[in-house]
């Protein structure tokens, strides 16, 4: 049996962070969307998703395959529901197909031809990216149980002043030092080989994932989520980072999404909060337009390889697209495309080959390289994404 993560109809609401990345890889809680279907059914996961896309992230399917929408975030109900459904069945919640099984990957549709086998209990899904940071707590609190049932945490130095150590999990290697972690509010989660430097006052939940490290001084309210290789410090309060970005200087980050291999400059900072106390209406690519999230508290969603100078305001509900470099003093505007460079006096276009120059540096500091595979991808979204620049 093939599991299979199908985009569905919710790819263009969690732009820009889909413009990189199949729906299923990203993050929320400790673990992605796929990682969350792996660890339940056991099982490598792959992805049916944009053309342009599959070919750095495959399918992988066979005689026998289930497709499940990607959006939805896997618990035992729905693992199960999943793993019991027969050739030709498919898993509707009221007109949602959730999941289905055929026999030939290549008559996939996501339509209702299927036999019906309705689902009845609830379940968490990504359909917007602020739900990424909205559900993050829920999210974290699945996954914290997932990981460490019937498992010993490395041992939590005394150095540290701790509250609810039975909610505290350091896995092998992870290095936390004369700091305080109180988790009443929600676990604590320390990734293999991750540093938490001495002076770091952490709230939870809390979820950094292997290799991170965060900076001495952080203050860091839950529930937020630094993924592996993540640099954190400063404050930073319900955000999601995904993986190999830095935020690693004084500054607020709150109620925000930054992708992977980005990179905030000093005292850069976000507003989540705006000063008549109005809900935030936030950039929907889907929509073409900024629609109402329905929150109080919404600040900065980033695509991958974005970067912001020092002393960089975001203002509240701001949208950055793949591959920005943005700086200057003052609010830039409240949606940025990809392949933006500038700030407040303006924006060009930031030219593919300068912005693979900074991906390749970036890449090898941390013992990667940014492939003709990688190149070949940007490309698409720099034209995909050309309609939304000016010059």
């Amino acid at each position: 049996m093939h599991f299979i993560l199908f985009d569905g109809d919710r790819r263009e609401s969690l732009l820009p962070l889909t413009y990189t990345r199949p729906v299923a890889d990203i993050r929320t809680g400790i673990l992605t969307l796929r990682e969350k279907w792996e660890k339940r059914l056991e099982s490598p996961v792959g992805v049916l998703t944009e053309d342009y896309l599959q070919k750095k992230f495959p399918m992988d399917s066979g005689d026998d395959n289930v497709f499940i929408k990607a959006s939805l975030l896997a618990d035992d109900d729905l693992a199960k529901a999943v793993i019991q459904l027969q050739s030709g069945q498919g898993l509707f919640f009221e007109d949602q197909l959730l999941a289905c099984r055929i026999p030939h990957a290549e008559e996939f549709r996501p339509t209702d031809s299927f036999k019906r086998i309705e689902y009845d209990k609830s379940y968490l899904e990504i359909c917007h990216t602020w739900d990424i940071f909205s559900l993050n707590g829920e999210a974290m609190e699945a996954d914290f149980q997932l990981l460490t049932a019937g498992r010993t945490s490395a041992p939590v130095s005394d150095t540290n002043r701790v509250s609810h150590p039975d909610r505290i999990f350091l896995e092998a290697g992870a290095e936390v030092e004369h700091c305080v972690l109180n988790a009443s509010g929600g676990p604590i989660y320390i990734g293999a080989n991750a540093l938490v430097m001495e002076g770091s006052l952490i709230r939870g939940g809390f979820a950094l994932g292997d290799h991170g490290v965060v900076k001495m001084g952080a203050k860091i309210y839950g529930p937020t989520t630094a993924g592996p290789y993540c640099k954190i410090g400063g404050e930073i309060n319900n955000s999601v980072l995904f993986g190999y970005s830095n935020k690693g200087h004084d500054g607020f980050l709150g109620n925000a999404v930054l992708g992977e291999w980005c990179n905030l400059g000093a005292d850069t900072n976000n507003s989540n909060l705006k000063n008549n106390y109005a809900k935030v209406r936030l950039w929907n690519y889907a929509s073409g337009r900024f629609d109402q999230t329905g929150l109080q508290f919404c600040g900065l969603v980033m695509g991958d390889h974005s970067k912001s100078a020092i002393n960089t305001m975001f203002n509240t509900g701001t949208v950055v697209g793949v591959n920005c470099n943005i700086f200057a003093s003052g609010f830039p505007r409240n949606f940025i495309p990809s392949f933006s460079w500038g700030g407040t006096a303006g924006f060009s276009t930031y030219l593919p080959e300068k912005a693979f120059e900074a991906a390749r540096v970036a890449m090898q500091r941390r013992g990667l390289s940014f492939t003709a595979e990688d190149e070949a991808l940007m490309l698409e979204v720099f034209e995909i994404s050309r309609a939304y620049r000016k010059t």
